[in-house]
């Protein structure tokens, strides 16, 4: 692919950089707009929160199986009408949402936003690696990738709250369709028209390798998130998911051994680092869905108010960037990938024991600040080196399958998280609620005195003694319903604490991750 001449002669190099990186933000304003509150966006739609965190799901499953076929529908069109209809059409897609209740006409939208996330990425990401001149263009061109990705979220976040503070719902959605507006514009006014490369034919694409894949993924999906709430195999759904997932899957990886130019070359595993690196990608993402915790807990036990949480995640940005310049650096002067791993994981388990002890009934923000920008942290340095680990992992000629599934570490990661998450929950906060609640006697004189207590409390608001009398009894219940949270909390992130120590220790005394240093550095630089 010739990228030279990409750009009109006009367009300062510069310039070209922040263009491709605006456009690369494009990604995640389809994937987080809508999470960006869950509990709005489900109430808006009717639906309960484990619809939007599918719904996600189907727009990242979407995405992963796009970027399988991606480079032949990239080659078929020329360039800059191609990223002109994606754009324009991601547009759309949001004006749309905007009008649409319909929780299944929703899905079929974030199955058309996957699509489009997953379109324009790679050629972008190659485009904007080319325009660094350095020999560190391979590091510099996925730190602003994939830091666009990360730093963007709360960004995304903190704009959709204000829009839903000060506006209606609706101009959340306009506000997304007219950043893609000013894509299509920055893409007429800089970018040749000319085709970059020799048109393939459509009828090439493996369509149904992409349409079992995405069937798979998408049971899958539907397995790990609604299980709970379905309570798990006693559901005809969720055992027809998961076979459903396991037959689709099946059949994908069956019709890629059977085909001579397989879709995804399953050879891809056969080297060690891939798989390694897929690993250490599924506890990362593990790790950093735990953050969702913290929120939830100043939402519901610290009752803040949404902008303040919002804001909060400056804290969590300024972490990332100060965690993807180490990273830079590190790899900037060729320190060891291993090495680099133990430094984000232990500050992964530094986070999560320091947080443990955070959650009690109330908090300040300088409580939460350093561990929050520790976690933030973490997550820059692991996460660029991680995806550069798992590229690199594989001869040149398998990169972008080892690219394909450094994605699906990172969706099933994600997935792993929210069920382990949710599940643990909901178990851990039963068994604690029913202990505590067997403490809150009648006969118990503690008991006697808080209930007077708050009973004398609401008769001093105006309230008749048989009305203050249930409200106390009610606000003695959600008392030891919080104190359930606030403890089954503390469960998940000391299991998780303990769990980066091993990942730490294990990178420390395995032989076989000491090894793959010079390959790592041979695979970067060249060396």
């Amino acid at each position: 692919m010739s990228n030279k001449s990409i750009f009109k002669s006009w367009v300062p190099n510069w310039a070209s950089i922040a263009i491709l990186f605006i456009c690369l933000t494009h990604s995640m304003v389809l994937l987080g707009v809508y999470t960006s509150n869950l509990t709005y966006s489900a109430s808006f739609l009717d639906v309960e929160i484990e619809d939007l965190q599918f719904s996600m799901c189907v727009t990242y499953g979407t995405f992963l199986t796009t970027i399988l076929i991606e480079t032949r529908l990239f080659q078929f069109f020329p360039t800059k009408k191609y990223f002109i209809a994606i754009y324009s059409l991601a547009a759309l897609t949001f004006i749309l949402t905007a009008y649409i209740e319909n929780y299944a006409l929703f899905i079929i939208l974030r199955v058309a936003e996957g699509i489009l996330m997953g379109l324009p990425v790679v050629p972008l990401r190659h485009f904007l690696i080319s325009r660094f001149k350095s020999k560190n263009a391979v590091i510099i061109g996925f730190t602003v990738n994939y830091g666009a990705l990360m730093l963007a979220s709360p960004f995304i976040m903190n704009i959709a709250v204000w829009l839903l503070e000060n506006y209606d719902w609706k101009y959340m959605a306009y506000g997304s369709a007219l950043f893609q507006v000013l894509c299509v514009a920055l893409i007429m006014i800089t970018f040749e028209g000319h085709r970059f490369h020799r048109k393939i034919p459509l009828y090439q694409v493996d369509w149904a390798s992409s349409i079992l894949l995405l069937t798979a993924i998408l049971s899958g999906a539907f397995f790990f998130v609604y299980g709970e709430k379905k309570y798990w195999f006693d559901s005809h759904q969720i055992i027809s998911a998961l076979l459903f997932s396991l037959v689709t899957g099946g059949l994908f990886i069956f019709r890629q051994m059977m085909l001579k130019r397989p879709t995804f070359d399953l050879n891809v595993f056969r080297y060690a680092n891939l798989r390694t690196g897929l690993v250490l990608s599924v506890f990362f993402y593990i790790a950093r869905s735990t953050l969702n915790i913290c929120h939830s807990t100043m939402f519901v036990i610290w009752n803040w108010e949404p902008s303040r949480v919002a804001h909060v995640h400056y804290l969590n940005v300024l972490g990332n960037v100060i965690g993807m310049v180490l990273a830079g650096l590190f790899l900037a002067k060729a320190l060891s990938i291993r090495f680099i791993f133990i430094i984000g994981f232990l500050l992964f388990a530094v986070f999560h024991l320091w947080f443990t002890f955070l959650f009690v009934p109330d908090a300040t923000l300088s409580d939460i600040a350093i561990p929050y920008v520790l976690q933030g942290v973490a997550v820059g340095v692991i996460f660029v080196p991680l995806v550069l680990f798992t590229v690199s992992a594989v001869p040149t000629h398998f990169a972008p399958f080892a690219g394909i599934v450094g994605v699906a570490g990172r969706f099933w990661g994600s997935m792993m998280g929210f069920a382990f998450i949710q599940n643990a929950g909901v178990y851990l906060q039963h068994t604690h609620y029913s202990k505590l609640i067997q403490s809150v006697t009648p006969e118990s004189a503690e008991t006697q005195v808080r209930i007077a207590q708050a009973t004398e409390s609401f008769i001093a608001k105006g309230y008749t003694e048989d009305n203050a009398a249930q409200l106390a009894l009610k606000k003695i219940a959600s008392s030891v319903a919080k104190q359930s949270v606030l403890l089954s909390n503390m469960e998940i992130f000391t299991i998780v604490g303990y769990a980066m120590f091993v990942i730490v220790i294990l990178l420390v005394t395995n032989q076989h991750i000491k090894q793959t240093v010079d390959i790592f550095k041979n695979r970067i630089w060249g060396n």
